[in-house]
């Protein structure tokens, strides 16, 4: 297989594929177009409506996505009645399922009271004290409306805060669309990801979880290094945990040559337990991004600090010269987000145990599972109630990193999950990582393994 990121076609490939190989594959497409008609006509006429006929690049995939209809519990349904069992889970925001009552309750009062006022609340002051309680570093806190607000928001501030231009990132790390941060998402890392960018100088890689070649990079440009933004479990670039000692080395080098250590923790926030990920690797940030989860289920994003850094955000004492300007937006700190957010984190803290312990226990059946099914073709990564499978290829015996991620078959891995939809009612969005909730059950992963096998039995042929 070629190297390639996880987008693209995967039914032009044809010549990857042996004849049955083929045969299985246009049987699910014929089977998927059957099951799908009413979402095949919608999809055409938002084509004709929307560019691509998508609001984010990765909803589509081929031949068309279907059109949903309704969500609840760990179920999709779309225009067509098909019900699937989902482990998208809305971008891996949903802990508790969709229509969550725990949080669909709240939202129901407080809409009838308001949905949008642009000012200030006391639904965001209540808020924020249970999120300054979970999260040591949230000394101050501001809201906007997505992750890539946040991140984008993040990176400015450090650039302020150290009068440095320079921000280090991962190969292959997510942190939204933001023009600072949209390089070497995707393989080859040393391509431009998009036309329209500028000033990409400013932005240097480091190959995660290798921490000398890590430190060298870093040490060349130490003297106008602003910060480092690291996701302490690589997302997008293929459910990868960082080691602890990467993660603590290179923040001890950050910290001292005085620049700032940012982890984004957008997609790791109160997922593998009530609150962040980083105390239990022993770090100490200066800011951590948030979103997901912590919005239960509405739009939001994080930007928690410690004072003495978020002190620049400060207009009413700072002048132009010596400060970072940050906002938040007409809808930042919206009613509904502040009422399903702290819906969500009050139970979560209040069942904490009951919901990490049976998500992680279901993500590790999941992952072993997986790695049975497949019988050596495919090694799977992730922690705690994340996982995802990669196709071995190209001499790639375990993944470390986004590079090992992408040298894997990424065409394999896409229609594994086509399959799984076509002909097994299992939602993962195509190539990406799969995310348990605590709706799903010892059932679905018993169902997910099963599927999986029958998937494996058609490499052999």
């Amino acid at each position: 297989m070629p190297k390639s990121d996880f987008s693209g076609n995967f039914f032009s490939i044809t010549k990857y594929y042996s004849k049955d190989q083929l045969l299985a594959l246009s049987s699910a497409v014929e089977i998927y177009k059957k099951k799908t008609k009413r979402s095949s006509v919608l999809f055409e006429k938002s084509k004709k409506l929307h560019v691509n006929g998508v609001s984010h690049n990765i909803r589509f995939f081929d031949p068309y996505p279907f059109v949903t209809k309704s969500a609840k519990g760990k179920i999709l349904v779309d225009i067509d009645g098909n019900r699937y069992t989902d482990y998208w889970m809305g971008h891996w925001s949903l802990i508790l399922g969709h229509a969550a009552p725990q949080v669909s309750g709240p939202v129901r009062k407080q809409v009838s009271s308001c949905w949008m006022h642009g000012t200030v609340n006391e639904n965001t002051i209540n808020f924020s004290e249970i999120i300054q309680k979970a999260v040591p570093v949230a000394e101050k806190i501001r809201y906007v409306s997505s992750g890539t607000e946040a991140t984008m928001y993040a990176v400015r501030i450090a650039r302020a805060h150290t009068r440095k231009k320079i921000i280090a990132k991962i190969d292959g790390g997510w942190h939204g669309y933001t023009t600072d941060l949209l390089k070497s998402v995707n393989y080859p890392f040393e391509k431009p990801e998009s036309a329209g960018l500028i000033d990409d100088s400013h932005i240097i890689s480091l190959p995660f979880n290798d921490i000398t070649a890590s430190i060298q990079i870093l040490q060349r440009v130490r003297d106008n290094l602003a910060g480092v933004i690291i996701e302490p479990v690589l997302g997008g670039g293929g459910c990868i945990p960082a080691t602890k000692e990467y993660m603590i080395e290179i923040q001890q080098f950050v910290h001292s040559i005085n620049s700032l250590f940012i982890l984004d923790e957008i997609v790791t926030g109160f997922r593998f337990r009530y609150g962040c990920l980083y105390p239990t690797m022993n770090l100490d940030p200066d800011i951590v991004t948030l979103g997901k989860i912590v919005g239960g289920g509405f739009p939001i994003g994080v930007i928690c600090g410690k004072d003495e850094i978020m002190r620049i955000i400060d207009t009413s004492t700072r002048g132009r010269d010596d400060r970072s300007y940050v906002g938040g937006g007409t809808f930042s700190a919206n009613p509904m987000t502040m009422t399903s957010g702290r819906a969500m984190l009050e139970h979560l803290k209040k069942h904490s145990v009951s919901v990490y312990k049976k998500i992680g226990a279901l993500g590790e059946k999941a992952r072993k599972g997986l790695v049975k099914s497949f019988d050596g073709k495919a090694v799977v990564t992730g922690i705690g109630s994340l996982f995802m499978p990669h196709f071995l290829a190209n001499g790639i015996t375990e993944v470390k990193n986004a590079s090992d991620a992408s040298m894997c078959d990424t065409k394999l891995l896409q229609r594994y999950h086509f399959e799984m939809i076509a002909k097994d009612s299992i939602f993962f969005l195509p190539g990406k990582l799969g995310a348990i909730s605590y709706v799903h059950t010892d059932s679905d992963i018993k169902d997910l393994i099963e599927a999986s096998s029958r998937f494996a039995g058609q490499l052999n042929q």
